[in-house]
């Protein structure tokens, strides 16, 4: 495993222009701007609660509405995070757990084995967040995310009314699952985690 997991990305598509750092093994410290005031919050959140440092800067056609903003953030994340990772060597590669917020009870589990995959599971006809923020964004941001990161993510919102909680222990949970399969378990410092020897 390499000594310092960090990448940047500029990427730049007819829709969105993306420049994004990410730390693995930071401190959780944040600069976000999307111009999708929610989506900052949830990333500040990612951040802060994975203890990775993350600089984000978007611009996008969110005049039209938020969905290309949010799906093209989710993959230059998860392009920084497989980048980040390299080989993957000594990482624990599994997470897992359930993340209250108030009302909400929401279940994360990863596996950063390689084999990108999304389970999803919410409520149907959860309002918007705020007057703009579709609930289905979140999806849409998990989606790209987990498949451009090659993770195989796993999410069920099993309770809740507020959709801003909801959404909240979504991000809070995807944070703790991600720091806990990134981190290096010193046991296998230098292995990958895999009986392929390979991810």
């Amino acid at each position: 495993m390499a000594d310092i997991r960090k990448h940047s990305i500029h990427r730049k598509t007819g829709e969105t222009e993306i420049r994004l750092a990410l730390d693995i093994d930071g401190a959780g410290d944040a600069s976000v701007d999307t111009g999708v005031p929610f989506l900052d919050h949830m990333l500040n959140l990612l951040a802060k609660h994975g203890r990775f440092d993350l600089s984000v800067e978007a611009k996008g056609d969110i005049e039209i509405d938020y969905h290309h903003t949010v799906e093209d953030t989710g993959i230059v994340l998860g392009q920084a995070f497989a980048a980040a990772l390299g080989e993957k060597r000594g990482i624990f590669r599994y997470g897992s757990g359930h993340f209250p917020m108030d009302e909400a009870l929401v279940l994360v589990a990863v596996d950063l084995g390689g084999r990108p995959f999304v389970d999803y599971r919410a409520p149907d006809g959860v309002p918007h967040i705020g007057d703009k923020f579709n609930f289905s964004l979140v999806e849409e941001f998990l989606r790209a995310f987990a498949f451009n990161a090659l993770a195989n993510l796993h999410v069920e919102v099993l309770r809740g009314r507020d959709p801003h909680h909801m959404a909240e222990g979504v991000f809070k949970g995807l944070a703790r699952t991600l720091d806990e399969a990134s981190r290096v378990d010193p046991r296998i410092a230098g292995s990958v985690p895999s009986t392929k020897e390979v991810l």
